[in-house]
């Protein structure tokens, strides 16, 4: 869910509005799919944190072109059976396909997920955190009815229980800790969708995975990954897997409750452009990276300006994204036509007044089509109802590791080693 598909309605990104309450009609529902808002809620630092035993590394599968996602395999229940979920850090709850029995199910990998009968009471801090405008209903309080709704226009709609997660540590340890997911009995499928068992999600939220992890003191509150531009990679719990003097790092704004560096200015091979104030966050829900609609139009009157005099051509026959190129001859990989193309940048102020820059060279914004062509992997956000955010997705993160630190709410970047999954601090973060 909240992936994007290829074409031109290419709509999926982040989770917009989540709310709870069991009287929801589909009416209701119908219209809350369109609003624009967000829902989160950071999660303090557990008192048990000084018993943190390691991390958790679990591989990624898919790719930006032409999957349009990346999941991740958990092992869950009792008896424990494996489930693909898409990787959201974009959103906060993590939930199955639940046969309670189903209302409305969609096509998976795998057989339904069955409930345990322990169910999340509407009374407690989990689902509290849920509800994004403050008004908490119990209208019945023995269960937590939720509702997660994503801007390509799909929908899940469940309760809460709680369930064991097999998982294993980088301490060589194995935990099966009892935690809260979604039971989605009621899913609508959006205009992005593809076969899947559920979400993870991985916001800042307490119902995150990784914010019950460390309440229970299992993990620190920090969620890496490291997407691999070959297809794969991995995704990281904990904060032992890497060396924090090698990555650039940025405060998280407290005013987004997103993943957000806060206000950034984009620069252009290396020039200012005038674009700043952009509202900025990072989302792995996202296969592509939105800029809203002036600084789109903006950096595509750059890309054309620079691309004048150079041996490429619209190729206003592929469909695969808005804007492709074709060459005399189809290009093989990104390597062919990199030349062509300059490298661009958001820079982030810090707290004193220092600015913190992540690049963007042509491997973080062009696919190569089935077609042979190249296609620009930035599209303009207020075209599909991002307003004035702006996101950064998976084709700009990938060869980086990226990490989220909830514990010292920064957010951080490094080039990574994603092709092999980490065995050492000194490996996942690759020397340039």
């Amino acid at each position: 869910m909240g992936k994007e598909k290829e074409g031109f309605c290419v709509v999926g990104v982040l989770v917009l509005f989540l709310f709870l309450g069991s009287s929801v009609t589909s009416d209701d529902r119908q219209k809350r799919w369109r609003k624009a808002m967000v829902s989160g809620e950071t999660m303090a630092s557990s008192m048990l944190i000084n018993r943190v035993p390691s991390s958790i590394v679990l591989p990624l599968h898919g790719n930006v072109y032409p999957n349009g996602y990346y999941n991740v395999t958990l092992n869950i229940g009792q008896p424990s059976k494996p489930y693909f979920l898409d990787v959201d850090t974009g959103s906060d709850l993590t939930w199955l396909q639940c046969d309670a029995p189903c209302v409305q199910c969609l096509e998976a990998p795998h057989p339904y997920y069955r409930p345990s009968n322990n169910l999340v009471a509407c009374t407690d801090p989990i689902c509290q955190s849920l509800q994004s405008n403050g008004d908490h209903r119990c209208e019945n309080p023995g269960q937590c009815d939720y509702e997660v709704a994503y801007a390509d226009g799909g929908s899940s709609f469940g309760v809460l229980v709680r369930d064991t997660f097999n998982l294993n540590f980088t301490s060589e340890k194995r935990h099966s800790p009892l935690l809260a997911l979604g039971c989605g009995y009621d899913q609508f499928p959006g205009g992005s969708h593809h076969p899947i068992d559920g979400v993870l999600g991985l916001g800042k939220g307490k119902s995150s995975i990784v914010s019950q992890l460390s309440s229970l003191g299992l993990v620190r509150n920090v969620i890496g990954h490291c997407l691999s531009g070959h297809g794969g990679g991995f995704l990281f719990f904990g904060d032992d897997l890497y060396d924090p003097s090698r990555v650039a790092w940025t405060p998280m704004s407290p005013d987004v409750k997103h993943y957000s560096p806060g206000l950034a200015e984009l620069s252009f091979d290396g020039k200012t452009t005038g674009f700043k104030n952009l509202l900025t966050t990072f989302d792995s829900g996202a296969s592509y990276t939105y800029l809203n609609s002036q600084a789109y139009q903006g950096l595509i009157s750059l890309l054309k300006k620079e691309l004048s005099g150079k041996p490429l051509k619209e190729a206003l026959n592929d469909r695969t994204l808005p804007l492709c190129w074709k060459g005399r001859k189809p290009f093989k990989s990104i390597r062919d036509v990199k030349k062509y193309f300059k490298t661009f940048a958001l820079s982030f102020k810090n707290e004193r007044k220092s600015k913190t820059e992540l690049e963007f060279p042509p491997e973080a914004y062009l696919i190569i089509s089935s077609k042979g062509n190249a296609c620009l992997g930035i599209l303009n956000g207020t075209e599909v109802g991002l307003n004035d955010l702006n996101v950064i997705g998976d084709i700009s993160m990938q060869d980086r590791v990226v990490i989220y630190d909830n514990e010292k709410e920064r957010i951080g970047w490094a080039p990574g080693n994603c092709n092999r999954l980490p065995k050492s601090k000194s490996f996942i973060i690759r020397s340039e």
